[in-house]
């Protein structure tokens, strides 16, 4: 599995962006709207709703990896930043 570096998006819906640690981070999550959420490997959790198989169809088109977050803890947390 590759490494990936996590952005959430502020706001209720638990929007995620996952970006391999070889790619640029795309344009759209620089800015107020996304914050870092921290980094995906093979040795750590998956956040509920991560595919990894979605993960490397979205990267070879696109170069990130956008889902959505099915924790409630996670979505909670989202929505409470400013």
């Amino acid at each position: 599995m590759r490494s990936y570096n996590l952005f959430r998006r502020r706001g209720g819906e638990a929007l995620f962006c996952a970006v391999p640690e070889s790619c640029a981070v795309p344009r759209f999550v620089g800015g107020r709207r996304w914050t870092f959420g921290g980094r995906i490997d093979g040795s750590a959790n998956l956040p509920a709703g991560f595919d990894d198989r979605a993960a490397a169809t979205a990267v070879r088109f696109n170069g990130f990896y956008l889902f959505q977050c099915l924790d409630e803890d996670e979505t909670r947390r989202s929505s409470d930043e400013p």
